[in-house]
């Protein structure tokens, strides 16, 4: 978008569309992510700006779909306060959420405990299916993304100081690929369980955010926990309580690594927590089959 995204266009449109809450502090909120400007209000509430036309389209359906589905789930998840429109020069809706305490885990690390993140993929899988749900960003077939993960394989082979092991990630993807395809009715996902979607208070999940990436589709891509935080003791404990067959695994596991592969090479000089975490899941991933 043109225009800057910044203390002062949130001051404008906080005073113009949600006068109760102007004269808030508002500052910008660090975050690894790519898509929103975060800007916290006040000591209670969050600023969501969308900086593409994609990441309108999230706001939108957080918008519809949050109310709906939080007193299903055993985690907090964004509530949201106020629903803003384009003004000011800047050309997407936005939204105000009430400010969920707590701090990303780091990969590797025990925390958040397995059984709690799968307990959170259990719920969301027990959602009701209506007529009305989304497609998930990321539930269709495993074959959609070969083309782009082949194509990221080969711009890491140009790239020796990361020692990717080129060879042995394509064979993995490429097993993927064989996995029998998901035949079972579609479920509800998060679709983008990255670290920076968790937060953790102590050694306890205090909730699950962004879920601009909701939908319905196969369960293998709600297993990214899996490969890109969990400990290997952690991972079993995951995959027992989830109760996930070998296809499913070999599907989750092949997304997982999909998604490391191709952020690796577009984000390693940019978004250095990004970068980290694909680099890990490169790892774990042939750690696992080793």
């Amino acid at each position: 978008m043109s225009g800057v995204v910044d203390e002062n266009l949130v001051r404008k449109l906080i005073a113009a569309q949600f006068p109760r809450w102007d004269g808030r502090t508002i500052t910008r909120w660090p975050s690894g992510g790519t898509v929103n400007a975060m800007f916290r209000l006040g000591d209670d509430m969050v600023v969501r700006l969308p900086l593409t036309a994609g990441g309108a389209k999230d706001v939108l359906l957080e918008q519809e779909w949050l109310p709906r589905i939080a007193s299903h789930l055993p985690t907090s998840i964004p509530e949201v306060l106020g629903a803003g429109r384009p003004a000011d020069g800047y050309p997407w809706p936005w939204s105000v959420y009430r400010w969920l305490p707590g701090e990303n885990p780091r990969e590797g690390t025990p925390m958040p405990p397995a059984s709690a993140l799968a307990e959170f993929v259990l719920a969301m899988r027990g959602l009701p299916l209506t007529p009305q749900a989304p497609q998930a960003h990321r539930g269709g077939p495993l074959a959609r993304l070969d083309a782009e993960t082949r194509s990221a394989i080969e711009r890491l082979r140009a790239i020796p100081e990361e020692k990717v092991d080129c060879d042995a990630v394509l064979a993995l993807w490429e097993e993927a690929l064989r996995a029998p395809a998901w035949e079972g009715p579609p479920v509800w996902l998060h679709a983008d369980l990255m670290p920076g979607n968790l937060l953790v208070d102590g050694d306890r999940l205090s909730a699950v955010i962004d879920f601009g990436c909701m939908g319905v589709g196969d369960p293998a891509c709600d297993l990214f926990p899996a490969w890109n935080l969990l400990p290997a003791d952690a991972r079993e404990a995951f995959r027992e309580t989830l109760d996930v067959d070998d296809a499913t695994w070999n599907r989750g596991r092949g997304r997982t690594l999909s998604q490391a592969l191709i952020a690796l090479p577009y984000y390693r000089m940019t978004n250095p927590a990004m970068a980290r975490n694909a680099r890990y899941v490169i790892r774990t991933v042939l750690d696992e089959v080793a």
